[in-house]
């Protein structure tokens, strides 16, 4: 029978890293209490470690994710734009539209 994959909730691996990276007690340690394996631990502290500089980077984007997320707003915004444009210019044909019919019904 197979094993179900665990999932670990951030604020887990936050606390796991930290602990590791205090350096209370030894990785081997943490492990074992914590039931996760050395590698595991080694993968959350050195993504820790990448994502960190992120954390001071002023509202810039640091990860591809976010790159392609703002990307993607910048794209919708665009949109916003060009309808609300195209919305103006429908709201000023209709009212010419009316007032070309009331002057052929006079």
């Amino acid at each position: 029978m197979s094993q179900k994959r665990r999932k670990f909730t951030a604020q887990f691996k936050f606390e796991t890293v930290m602990e590791s990276l205090r350096s209370e007690k030894s990785k081997a340690q943490i492990c074992r209490e914590r039931n996760i394996t050395d590698s595991l631990l080694y993968r959350w502290e050195q993504e820790f470690m990448e994502k960190a500089p992120g954390v001071f980077s002023n509202g810039r984007p640091s990860t591809g994710a976010e790159t392609e997320q703002a990307a993607q707003i910048a794209d919708l915004e665009r949109m916003v734009g060009r309808l609300t444009m195209e919305l103006a210019v429908l709201k000023k044909s209709t009212s010419w539209l009316r007032s070309q019919r009331r002057k052929n019904e006079l």
